[in-house]
């Protein structure tokens, strides 16, 4: 599904080689002993990172079957409300109708970080713009902009006199749901009249490659895989222009536009030894499948906080 990262997959499995080697045999779901299906879906942003996990996952426990669906985060909370899915990819936190919904059916969650996203901002390779304030996103993607050129920006610099070709996520999308919070103050405010490219990431990154007037807002991983044909803008978030990469994130700088990637397992799930043992095996390797994924892993406060919370699942 995910074409251009076969060979950050294959990264993944010579890096986690010698550990996937290690959880052979053992009793704690190693080896061939674990059995079933784990159907996942949500996020298009996380399922890369999903993939990866379940295709090394599938590795050591081939009587496991791992599928990663992408019906974007509000999708995939619909599908694992009504319990269609074990775990469900999310780029933004769960919502309360969301929490309400699964309530009223029965099922029960935990959110797990599994990673960490500079949503960025990306443009053509000859825009000659660098950075965008908040303020001047907010004009741009604002619910109520009627602003169709790059000149038409309060306090552009430098000047750029080139028509907004706008590529964005539907609204099914926690990427959506996040960026409008974040840049137009709301969740889901923001002006229609944009190229929706649903969960069809790299449709976005074609339009902005042939666009020079174009910007696409996508998770970090795609800019990283696709930084010879887009450039990211740095953001000022109050503090001075900031651009998106590893240590900004981690280093909390990059803001607002900086932020965690969760998976959602829910209760009845965790009871099976195959989820259990999947979100461990997650969880344990983040950093090396974040890394040779074009992610950003984990701060140590997150990983340690991630692993006793998969502790305190185990019992």
């Amino acid at each position: 599904m995910f074409k251009g990262r076969a060979i950050a997959l294959l990264t993944i499995m010579l890096v986690l080689a010698p550990v996937a080697a290690s959880c052979g045999g053992d009793d704690d779901g190693g080896g061939g002993e674990l059995t079933g299906t784990i159907r996942i879906d949500g996020s298009s942003t996380v399922a890369p990172l999903s993939e990866a996990a379940a295709e090394l996952f599938q590795d050591v426990n081939p009587g496991v079957q791992v599928t990663v669906g992408t019906s974007g985060t509000g999708g995939g909370f619909e599908k694992f409300c009504n319990g269609e899915t074990e775990i469900s990819d999310a780029s933004r936190p769960i919502a309360d109708d969301e929490v309400a919904a699964c309530e009223e059916d029965g099922v029960s969650f935990e959110q797990v970080t599994v990673a960490n996203d500079a949503l960025s901002v990306l443009v053509n390779p000859d825009n000659p713009v660098e950075c965008l304030s908040v303020e001047q996103l907010n004009q741009i993607w604002g619910p109520d902009s009627k602003l169709k050129s790059w000149s038409e920006i309060d306090g552009l610099e430098p000047a750029f006199d080139e028509s907004l070709d706008l590529y964005g996520p539907g609204t099914d999308s926690g990427t959506f749901d996040y960026f409008t919070d974040a840049i137009n103050g709301e969740e889901g405010a923001q002006r229609t009249d944009y190229n929706n490219i649903g969960e069809d990431d790299n449709t976005g990154i074609v339009g902005v490659e042939g666009s020079p007037g174009g910007m696409f807002y996508v998770g970090f991983s795609y800019f990283a895989e696709n930084q010879d044909r887009v450039k990211a803008l740095s953001i000022d978030g109050g503090s001075g222009c900031v651009e998106p990469s590893f240590e900004t994130v981690q280093g909390g700088t990059y803001t607002p536009l900086g932020r965690g990637l969760f998976i959602y397992p829910s209760g009845a799930a965790l009871e099976k030894p195959e989820v259990l043992a999947f979100v461990e095996f997650y969880i344990e390797n983040q950093a090396e499948i974040a890394e040779a994924a074009g992610y950003i892993s984990l701060t140590e406060e997150q990983e340690a906080e991630a692993l006793a919370k998969v502790e305190s699942l185990t019992g």
